[in-house]
């Protein structure tokens, strides 16, 4: 059974693991031509907030995932905002739906990472571009939309993988065998 302050200090240091991967997460997201294939990027910011949301609960993770949405809006250069209630509200259902419906398993968080991000990149192309009346709106959602949701996969499967280490590791010993 551990002391509560050690286990103060193991939640402390969890999600200090967890911001510092989201810093990450958003500097090399929003670097230009990282990870770049044609006009597609992988969208790293979003796993990492749903597998922080499938890990720690819905709460905690609409929570992050809000802080997550204001760090890549503020980071973008976006109107700050509508990436913070997309991830509250994704980060929420993604959470309730794996608790309730799925298991907890690297190829059922790729799928459900790779649906958010097509809603994500989709409503992005419906306000940004459909709706101003580009010319070219069709081809960027060919081009950038459906190839970035794809490219998201591995990013999600890592993303899947660190959360869940970063989680086991600063597990709360209660002393229930």
């Amino acid at each position: 059974m551990e002391s509560r302050r050690k286990r103060s200090r193991s939640q402390l240091l969890k999600w200090g693991c967890y911001v510092l991967a989201l810093f990450v997460c958003a500097a090399l997201q929003t670097t230009p031509g990282l990870f770049q294939l044609g006009q597609a990027k992988p969208l790293l910011v979003l796993p990492l907030c749903l597998a922080v949301a499938v890990f720690e609960g819905e709460f905690a993770g609409a929570l992050f995932g809000t802080v997550g949405g204001l760090l890549w809006d503020y980071a973008a250069g976006r109107t700050v905002g509508m990436l913070a209630l997309e991830l509250l509200l994704l980060c929420f259902g993604v959470s309730v739906l794996v608790q309730l419906y799925l298991q907890v398993n690297p190829g059922n968080f790729a799928a459900v990472s790779t649906a958010t991000a097509l809603v994500v990149l989709s409503l992005d192309w419906l306000f940004f571009y459909y709706m101003p009346g580009y010319a070219s709106a069709a081809l960027r959602y060919i081009a950038f939309v459906l190839p970035s949701a794809v490219l998201t996969i591995p990013a999600a499967l890592l993303a899947f993988w660190l959360v869940q280490r970063i989680h086991d590791g600063f597990g709360i010993d209660n002393g229930v065998v």
